[in-house]
């Protein structure tokens, strides 16, 4: 079974591509160019290293939200643009739970978080031992109220994900359990792990098609909220 993985909800552009349950390949970047530039130019250059005809895929994991409203839009776009043209389903990935299944194996209780800026972070709670455990499904909320939250619950906290460097101090000033950071590898959004969980939803079935598939972007854009006077 071959999964091809896309990824684009942040400043992470990655593409990536699991073969029967192997990593085949895969292409990240962490720079600020527009994922539109990226994706294609890198599914493109994975083709052509592999020799890989993208009729012998089996479906496109794509990473589905939250993040970057224009990064999910343009990920969203490609993976509709190639399930239409080659036939193949699509498998609609949560951003938080792959990011969380970047530390599969740890006996941590796993904290993805993502910038959303006024203090405000993307966020879910996973144990990841030996499957992917939801503990708390991926939504946007205060960052105090996390380090709150993380306190009542008493374990051992791994954090990952851009919002490390923006709310580390905030972690180090209130959080009372023990921590630490991911390493720069597991660290931020991979289309590896994106490929791979995508991979265990498709045997379970959890596919869509391209005509199906839309972002999850947990928040209205920017523009709506201010003008609906809404400050989250």
């Amino acid at each position: 079974m071959r999964i091809l993985g896309i990824e684009s909800s942040s400043l992470v552009a990655s593409v990536a591509l699991v073969t029967d349950g192997i990593l085949t390949a895969e292409y990240t970047v962490n720079y600020k160019k527009t994922h539109s530039q990226t994706l294609l130019p890198m599914l493109d250059e994975i083709g052509r290293l592999l020799e890989l005809d993208l009729d012998t895929i089996d479906g496109i994991a794509v990473s589905a939200g939250p993040g970057s409203f224009t990064g999910l839009r343009i990920g969203s776009a490609t993976a509709k643009g190639l399930g239409l043209a080659l036939k193949k389903p699509l498998i609609h990935v949560p951003t938080v739970d792959a990011m969380a299944y970047n530390l599969w194996g740890t006996s941590a209780l796993v904290c993805p978080i993502m910038d959303a800026r006024r203090n405000q972070v993307y966020t879910g709670l996973y144990h990841v031992e030996d499957r992917l455990e939801i503990v708390k499904e991926q939504c946007a909320m205060d960052m105090h109220e996390l380090a709150a939250e993380l306190n009542e619950r008493g374990e051992r906290v791994i954090f990952l994900g851009d919002g490390v460097p923006a709310y580390k101090k905030v972690i180090e000033d209130e959080l009372k359990v023990p921590y630490s950071f991911a390493p720069a590898q597991s660290g931020r959004q991979r289309g590896a792990s994106v490929a791979a969980l995508g991979a265990v939803y498709m045997a379970e079935g959890r596919l869509e098609t391209a005509a199906e598939h839309k972002p999850e972007y947990l928040r209205k854009p920017q523009a709506e909220r201010e003008r609906e006077g809404i400050k989250l």
